[in-house]
């Protein structure tokens, strides 16, 4: 794998799982697990479009980044995978990298 892909990956919810395994994983990613869940809120810049997988996306790349892109930190217990593709909502700038 090139430096280049590495750099360009992001962390995104799996839309096929069930919504209380995206809900959980979203817990813990704004939860314990430190990801910046600002911009979902309800004021937030990447609040629309407001769905659970959309905010689950921004939350496990949040943290996905913070995790250095570690392997294993995109998992939430399969409810997430690694995509080499931008995420596809909307205007939201996701991080891909801190």
């Amino acid at each position: 794998m090139s430096k280049t892909s590495v750099g360009r990956s992001w962390c995104l919810a799996n839309p096929k799982v069930n919504r209380h395994g995206l809900q959980a994983g979203l817990d813990y990613a704004c939860g314990e697990g430190g990801a910046d869940c600002g911009p979902i809120q309800s004021n937030g810049t990447c609040f629309n479009p407001n769905s659970l997988v959309a905010h689950a996306s921004y939350a496990f790349n949040s943290y996905y980044q913070k995790k250095a892109r570690a392997s294993g930190s995109c998992d939430f217990d399969g409810a997430a995978y690694v995509s080499m593709q931008p995420p596809p909502f909307g205007n939201c700038q996701y991080p891909t990298g801190y």
